[in-house]
């Protein structure tokens, strides 16, 4: 994300099911503890149970050693496109596709903070809860989980809320 400051990385963990943004993370730099902390972001929203997968570019902080302990110690498989392949983070690929069409081409951020508060609020406010995917149906992330949850015993465990909550309360 470009800044009159300079450049924030964002790292973003999807659900592939709801097309909803579970995990994300930001830095000044592009670390592999920046792909952890997002991981880590979702796995605490979401405590998985079950057997799941983790789709990734072959980017230097997904071949990491301490990204691949840390999906290993949570039970996750790690699924790797081949070099110049888009089809293993397709949906990841498609979400900065539209945060950079929808957030940043209409706007010039000045700060780092700037652009986080920003990225925040995009993410957490309007994409996950209201923005319409065709492939859901023309509901955002939030409601086709609701519409899942209502026809099932298998419900997420945050919806975002707490997280709202404890970022305003930081700041």
């Amino acid at each position: 994300m470009p800044t009159w400051q300079g450049t924030l990385y964002l790292a973003s963990v999807i659900d592939c099911y709801s097309r909803r943004v579970v995990g994300w993370a930001m830095r000044d730099e592009m670390p592999a503890e920046l792909v952890v902390d997002a991981l880590e972001m979702a796995i605490n929203r979401r405590r998985p149970a079950g057997k799941l997968i983790h789709h990734s570019d072959q980017g230097s902080q997904y071949v990491a050693l301490i990204f691949g302990q840390r999906l290993r110690k949570a039970g996750i498989a790690q699924s790797m496109g081949s070099k110049g392949d888009c089809y293993d983070n397709a949906v990841c690929e498609s979400f900065h596709a539209t945060l950079e069409k929808e957030l940043l081409r209409r706007r010039s951020l000045r700060t780092k903070q700037e652009a986080r508060t920003a990225i925040f609020d995009w993410i957490e406010t309007w994409y996950n809860r209201e923005r319409r995917h065709s492939r859901l149906g023309y509901r955002s992330p939030a409601n086709y989980e609701r519409d899942h949850d209502e026809r099932s015993d298998c419900a997420p465990q945050d919806d975002g809320e707490n997280l709202i909550e404890e970022t305003a309360r930081a700041a």
